[in-house]
């Protein structure tokens, strides 16, 4: 099992905020909407842009290129033009840190 990595502070990052991180080698975005963290490969699964600057609402993240949008808790996509998902990461609040590590 890979271990969690620390990738923030926990005041780090605002409610709406975001992160980008490397995890595991792979680049992904650590998001805070309200008080729950997630972890997202950093990369739209329909063109291969980065999702960084997409608008979030609710628990998805819309890609700025072409409006695919991600189900942040699952990496499940919510709309067209995108078909496969996006990895999520597992993240963990402790310590006063945000600490993130792949799924198995």
């Amino acid at each position: 099992m890979i271990p969690f990595e620390k990738c923030a502070e926990a005041n780090e990052i605002a409610p709406g905020g975001r992160k980008s991180i490397f995890v595991d080698d792979v680049p992904a975005l650590l998001l805070r909407v309200g008080d729950d963290y997630f972890a997202i490969e950093d990369v739209c699964t329909h063109d291969g842009q980065p999702l960084t600057d997409g608008p979030v609402r609710d628990h998805s993240i819309v890609c700025p290129r072409h409006g695919a949008r991600f189900d942040l808790r699952t990496g499940q996509p919510l709309c067209m033009p995108a078909t496969e998902p996006v990895a999520t990461f597992e993240v963990e609040v402790r310590a006063g840190g945000i600490f993130v590590r792949p799924r198995d």
